[in-house]
């Protein structure tokens, strides 16, 4: 159990789970119930087991972790490994749903092991199966392709929607932000960016020079005094907007459009980041949110023959649109304090810094996005 992938033996195993979800769930297990289970048919069950069928996502998705579907009802993700607790995305989820956010596939339970140690391990989250879903590493790639960017402004609408809900999530944490319309200043405690977010980035850049290597290490080389001019604002005194609980990880393919609009998923935080602080400024989620799209435009122009000029448009006119969307959102909910706009572009070249970090350590092919990226902001 928990084990990646799935053995044939495990087969039914997840609509057993699913099944069982009804009634108490024997130790050392334990199952937080986060929203009512929807009936599954029966109709097409297992002959073997007896219960509804499942299926995977399919080799083509890119997962860390491993998901079945079960009845086309309901998602099971396996924790691969299981995560030690506590989790962010039990709690996070179980408050976006109460907050009325949702653009999230909708949270039935977590399934835990109690261990001998004492230690608790999240093993599963149930959520609800979105028809038709398809993350943004399909979706947008296709929008950019065709030079659509019609849906940039529903990103920047649902990100300060969900931003918005976030704000109020601080179970017990001094640096969250109080619930929203509470009278008075920000305490200075819950404001930002936290000291060593200077240095972070410092140290983003500095990997990023150690481990690109050939003609693109080079290049980067001749930029260093450049981004870190671009990396100043971090190192200067806190600013007046609050830190809240931010998703972490926030880029188009932790978005799903589906059926019925869109969905936000994956709140573990950045995999790829030690010791990330679960509070930070909403400008961290924005800047890595219009990172993405950059990088987008470079998978269109790398993997669908999208001429470089008008990918690089449609990379302006998508974070354009996203940004003008999200501050009127932010407004409309009372709410514009939230983003310090000082905050985009350095957050920006240290997401792109990461990005690079993350091609030389775990996947060389992907060093085009980031490059091209920085190659077209300073050309």
């Amino acid at each position: 159990m928990g084990e990646n992938p799935l053995t044939q033996r495990d087969r039914g195993l997840t609509a057993a789970l699913v099944a069982s979800l009804a009634d108490d769930v024997p130790a050392p297990f334990a199952v937080r119930r986060l929203g009512p289970l929807p009936s599954l048919s029966h109709r097409e069950a297992a002959a073997d087991t007896g219960v509804p069928v499942e299926r995977d996502f399919g080799e083509h998705v890119d997962q860390t972790n491993y998901s079945v579907v079960v009845s086309d009802r309901v998602v099971v993700k396996w924790l691969t490994p299981p995560a030690p607790m506590p989790h962010p995305a039990p709690d996070v989820l179980a408050h976006l749903a109460a907050t009325g956010f949702r653009e999230i596939a909708p949270p039935f339970a977590a399934l835990t092991l109690h261990e001998k140690s004492g230690q608790v391990l999240l093993l599963a989250l149930v959520t609800g199966y979105l028809p038709g879903a398809r993350d943004g590493w399909e979706w947008c790639v296709d929008e950019a392709e065709a030079g659509r960017a019609a849906f940039a402004a529903d990103l920047g609408r649902l990100t300060a929607d969900l931003h918005t809900a976030l704000s109020t999530f601080h179970p017990g944490d001094p640096s969250a932000l109080r619930p929203a319309g509470l009278a008075g200043p920000v305490p200075e405690a819950s404001r930002g960016p936290a000291a060593g977010y200077g240095a972070r980035a410092e140290g983003a850049l500095r990997e990023a020079l150690e481990l690109t290597g050939g003609e693109d290490g080079a290049w980067l080389a001749a930029r260093e005094a450049d981004l870190r001019r671009e990396l100043e604002p971090l190192h200067r005194p806190a600013g007046s907007a609050p830190q809240i609980r931010i998703h972490g990880d926030l880029h188009v393919g932790q978005i799903l459009r589906w059926r019925d609009g869109y969905a936000v998923i994956d709140f573990d935080g950045n995999p790829t980041v030690t010791g990330a602080e679960p509070y930070q400024p909403a400008a961290r989620d924005v800047a890595q949110l219009a990172t993405s799209l950059e990088h987008v435009a470079q998978v269109a122009v790398r993997r669908r023959g999208t001429p470089p000029a008008a990918a690089a448009r449609w990379a302006r006119e998508t974070r354009d649109a996203m940004l003008a969307a999200y501050r009127l959102r932010l407004a409309e909910r009372g709410r514009p304090e939230l983003l310090d706009e000082t905050l985009l572009r350095p957050f920006e070249i240290e997401q792109e810094c990461r990005e690079l970090v993350y091609a030389a350590r775990h996947l060389p092919r992907w060093r085009y996005a980031p490059m091209g990226v920085l190659r077209t902001w300073y050309p």
